[in-house]
Formats: C-alpha cells, sequence, structure tokens
C-alpha cells in the first residue's frame, strides 16, 4: 500500500509556534561550548523521537552530517536541497547523509562518506563531536545524527543528481524556538503535527529568497535545540 505523502507542506496549516521558549544565547552557541556539551553526559531525553506516522516492518540504519562551519560571524549549519526527481523526500531540504552500508564502520563513517559524495566535504575539514538520539522517519530510517564542527576554508563539490543547492544558515536563527512553528494536519483519521523553520536570504543581486525547512530535518534540529539548551 503506497504510504500518504504531504506534497505542500507549506500549504499545511500553522497552529503555534514557540515564542515562549527562551532562544539559546550566544555563548552557548560556540565551537567550545558545544564540545563540552557533548563530553558533559548530562541526562536529555529527545523531544521528538520520530514521525508519528512513521509505519510498522522493518527499519534502516541511516545516519546524517549536522555540519556546524565555524564562521567568523558565528557557527552555521550547512544544508542541502535534495533535486526534485528523487523518489524520497524529493525537493527537501536536508542534512548531507543516507543508508548505513555494509561497508561502512559505524554511523558516524557512513555520515563522513555521504558529506562527502554529497556536497564533497573534505574529512580533514570534520571534527566530530557528538551524536544525538536516533531519529525514526516516516520512510522507516533509523536515523542517526552526527554532530559534527566544520573549519574553513574548503570547497564544496555538489553531487548533481542528487543535491540541487548547498547553503547555511546561521545556528542562532535556528536555536530560536519563535522561529518554530507547528503544522496540524489529518491523516488517517488521525490529527498530526510537523515542524518547520523559515530562513529568508538576500542575495548579491538582490533576489530574495525563502528556505522552507520542516519534518525530519526541522525535527532533529528541534531536538538539537533541547540538548543544548539542557
Amino acid at each position: 500500500m503506497s504510504r500518504p505523502r504531504i506534497l505542500d507542506p507549506q500549504a499545511v496549516p500553522v497552529v503555534g509556534s514557540d515564542h515562549h521558549l527562551a532562544a539559546l544565547q550566544a555563548e552557548r552557541l560556540t565551537a567550545q561550548a558545544l564540545r563540552q556539551r557533548f563530553t558533559s553526559g548530562q541526562h536529555w531525553q529527545a523531544e521528538i523521537p520520530g514521525d508519528t506516522s512513521a509505519g510498522d516492518g522493518q527499519l534502516f540504519a541511516a545516519s546524517v552530517l549536522v555540519p556546524l562551519v565555524q564562521r567568523p560571524e558565528g557557527l552555521t549549519v550547512l544544508l542541502t536541497q535534495r533535486t526534485a526527481h528523487l523518489r524520497d523526500h524529493a525537493g527537501q531540504i536536508s542534512f548531507p547523509g543516507g543508508r548505513v552500508e555494509a561497508h561502512d564502520a559505524d554511523a558516524v563513517a557512513a555520515a563522513l562518506r555521504e558529506a562527502e559524495e554529497e556536497v564533497g566535504l573534505p574529512r580533514s575539514a570534520v571534527e566530530v563531536i557528538g551524536t544525538l538520539p536516533h531519529y525514526t522517519t516516516v520512510t522507516n530510517y533509523l536515523v542517526t545524527p552526527v554532530v559534527a564542527l566544520v573549519a574553513p576554508p574548503f570547497e564544496l563539490r555538489l553531487d548533481a543528481f542528487e543535491v540541487a543547492e548547498a547553503f547555511e544558515v546561521p545556528l542562532g536563527h535556528l536555536m530560536t524556538p519563535a522561529h518554530h512553528q507547528r503544522h496540524e494536519f489529518e491523516m488517517n483519521g488521525q490529527r498530526r503535527q510537523f515542524l518547520s523553520i523559515s530562513w529568508d536570504r538576500t542575495a548579491s543581486d538582490g533576489t530574495a529568497r525563502r528556505y522552507f525547512i520542516w519534518g525530519a530535518t526541522a525535527a532533529m534540529l528541534r531536538n538539537l535545540y533541547g540538548f543544548l539548551a539542557a
């Protein structure tokens, strides 16, 4: 049986946002602060363990790299927009990543390999600092988010088959819950929700562009917020 899909997530009604939650202060969003948080061992439980509509059946191991680029103005998150022809998550904004293959030593190795294959991010520029709890997707993947610091300069080389664009979003913007919107819809007779985070950018030619981050990517970013805020 085919799995119901949300074809136009931006058309799904917004039912609220999280203005009542504090944005993370700049001192908690430095490379050193993040290193310390991942080594602290402080107990924490993910707010969103997965898509509520995930179906029964076998789960496939996957991992994504959450690349935090160390820019002079502060950390940014490197994201990709998938090409429109892909079978799963076509056109969506995501982290570099994919299925864990038999030759991968572990989820971290898979995330590094996928980032290198998808966007040409060299492993020599990447410092893995930790992982977040698994996230189960509606497409039956058990995803390990691998968080890493990335040291410029580096030159990306996009896999044109999978990646339409790569771009960076300020981590501070993503770690501000007032920017996290909750959408609600009905599927199979049940009310369900997903998160989105929008980011507006003006290109050098003055062209305005809005990036709509939603679904699993937005949920994993929200989990990162919860982890850093704990």
